[in-house]
């Protein structure tokens, strides 16, 4: 821990722990780039000869921004080195972006007395600090000042927005998530929590406005250095009041978590603040977390809760130093997923079925909702406990803003959960933070052994049945990029009009019903439905031998240039039987085959093999 402690030390010696807000001018407007330090950096946006300005594709360069977009996410490759991947996260594209926001943030306020702030944190990716530049760059474009919290975590970011001292106007976390070194993004945020994907699609045509016009400009100074502060600090002892107030140890207040082992394995993101910042602090034994240690090369494992990998080593951590949990994190911290102490992994399923059973005996009979893509058995457990289960369209935006919406409507729903880990609680502030849910499971540990219980957290989950089948395939879309978009849509529509028009016998859209859900849960009937960023649809597959067995669910892609086909069934052969239908009864006959690359599906249905490669 030694060692550990004395890496963030020189991580963290060069952030100035300078107030949140201090005194400072008003920055100057149309700033841009300067040279390779953090107070000036110079990059060159684009040089052009004449004769290349008359041949050049305004319409092109737009689009090179809009494609960016990825639902409520920014995100691109910025370094080289994916084979068939050119960058396109580059330096002036983010400075449009960010410069986009910032002009979006100062027109919603509508104050012009006021001095608009804007944070900025990112992951420990090796182009963030090239691109941060550019993020500085464009707020400060825009007229925004900046604020720059190094490395930070995407809930701390939005947390920015709200907590005291701080309490920014707006906030932008540069991250990729868990995609491998080379690509990054952005997310944004204001006091109101994340950008829809409808808010993001209005900045990024703004600022394909701004690149495509910046085709031949020439770069500037950034005079103004962004104030460093230390907001993750805040965000931690945020935490830790948290689990001191909810557990409120008769014997120990201030270090709840003595007497408990806790593994993190942060991989090598941004999630090691909670080892060292929260658990220790609380009085936990942290002795052999895993990966702790800032690297934006991710050498070990991909930070991902749902990577097989990042959970069999935090796995056999747990069982080797006879740990009560094990953490994983992804990269920026807005997901996690745990191991219980007898070293069964906890993420997808099994992680909403046990935030429900925390989160149901604090609220009987609220609503949960969550992806289209869960189990009929997490239904089941759900229902089991007294509570609802809304199914809806996937993304994580999507379903913490489905949450929201019912909120709104009087439909209380305290838990919003994707499949991949995102999931956000009504309690705090609807924000997916992969902290805060481990917070909760932590606390809810301690109130198990202060109650007597001999049993690890894993055993809120024993009556959860798992699917006897599930499989998960891929359709590319056989079109340029600009197009891709357009012919997905045409074969999920496609998709739905069969199963209406009863060509896929024993298939039928499914719906939620009392949560306003229909057309294969993708579709609000309520007065103030949600806009569809990606199209997708769940069909119920039933028969006559088995009755209602499965479900097959197709998704446009928000970013890839393919359709995403999930299955699972209760029956021996089910899925494979589904891509067999599939293929044989829509694909074919309708002619998608032309469209789409159905390999896969082929494949699978001839064999029944997921591993083979396709």
């Amino acid at each position: 821990m030694a060692s550990t402690l004395s890496s963030l030390q020189t991580i963290n010696s060069s952030i100035t722990n300078f107030p949140c807000v201090p005194i400072i001018k008003k920055p100057k407007l149309h700033i841009s780039l300067t040279k390779t330090s953090i107070s000036s950096v110079r990059v060159v946006c684009c040089s052009s000869s004449s004769s290349s300005a008359t041949t050049y594709n305004e319409d092109e360069e737009m689009d090179k921004i809009r494609r960016l977009q990825n639902g409520s996410d920014v995100r691109g490759v910025a370094l080289q080195g994916e084979k068939g991947r050119s960058v396109d996260l580059t330096p002036p594209a983010v400075e449009a972006i960010a410069e986009s926001f910032g002009e979006w943030v100062i027109k919603r306020l509508n104050n012009k007395e006021k001095v608009v702030m804007v944070s900025l944190g990112k992951d420990p990716r090796i182009s963030g600090n090239t691109l941060s530049v550019a993020v500085f760059s464009g707020l400060s474009r825009a007229g925004c000042m900046v604020f720059d919290m190094g490395l930070a975590t995407t809930p701390a970011c939005f947390m920015s927005t709200i907590l005291p001292p701080c309490q920014y106007d707006a906030s932008i976390m540069m991250t990729a998530s868990h995609l491998p070194y080379t690509r990054n993004g952005l997310k944004f945020f204001t006091k109101k929590g994340g950008l829809t994907s409808v808010e993001v699609e209005e900045i990024c045509s703004d600022a394909a406005r701004k690149y495509a016009n910046r085709f031949a400009k020439v770069s500037t100074t950034l005079s103004t250095r962004p104030t460093k502060v230390d907001f993750m600090s805040n965000y931690a002892k945020h935490l830790r009041d948290i689990i001191k107030e909810r557990v409120n140890h008769p014997n120990h207040y201030e270090t709840p978590l003595k007497g408990f082992q806790i593994i993190v394995n942060a991989g090598n993101g941004s999630g090691g603040f909670f080892t060292w910042d929260v658990l220790d602090k609380l009085g936990a034994d942290t002795f052999g977390s895993l990966h702790l240690n800032p690297d934006g090369m991710f050498p070990n494992h991909i930070p991902n809760p749902e990577d097989k990998i990042a959970m069999s080593l935090t796995r056999a951590a747990v069982l080797e130093n006879n740990a009560d949990l094990g953490i994983v994190f992804d990269t920026d911290v807005d997901r996690s997923g745990v191991v219980d102490s007898e070293g069964n992994p906890i993420n997808g399923d099994r992680l909403i079925a046990l935030m429900s059973a925390i989160v149901l005996k604090e609220h009987p009979g609220t609503t949960i909702v969550t992806d289209a893509r869960t189990s009929m058995a997490l239904t089941k457990f759900i229902t089991n406990k007294r509570g609802q289960h809304c199914l809806y369209r996937v993304g994580y935006r999507n379903v913490i803003d489905k949450g929201v919406n019912l909120n709104k409507d009087g439909v209380e729903t305290h838990l919003m959960m994707e499949t991949s880990g995102h999931g956000a609680l009504k309690e705090n502030h609807f924000l997916d933070d992969g902290a805060y849910m481990v917070v909760k499971i932590i606390i809810e540990m301690v109130r198990m052994k202060l109650e007597g219980s001999k049993e690890g957290i894993g055993s809120l989950i024993k009556d959860l049945e798992e699917p006897l089948e599930s499989a998960e395939l891929r359709m590319v879309v056989l079109s340029e990029p600009r197009y891709a978009k357009a012919k997905a849509f045409e074969a999920i529509e496609a998709f739905r009009t069969y199963i209406e028009q009863g060509s896929l016998p024993g298939w039928d859209l499914d719906a939620c019903g009392d949560c306003w859900v229909s057309d294969g849960c993708l579709v609000d009937t309520n007065d103030d439905p949600t806009a569809i960023d990606a199209y997708m649809y769940r069909a119920k597959v039933s028969s006559q031998e088995n009755g209602e067995h499965g479900w097959i669910h197709l998704r446009q892609s928000i970013h890839n240039p393919n359709i995403a086909v999930n299955m699972q069934s209760t029956v021996p052969g089910g899925c494979q039987n589904m891509a067999k239908v599939l293929r044989d009864r829509f694909l074919l006959p309708s002619g998608m085959d032309k469209i789409l690359d159905v390999t896969q599906i082929d494949k699978y249905a001839k064999s029944g093999d997921l591993s083979q490669d396709a």
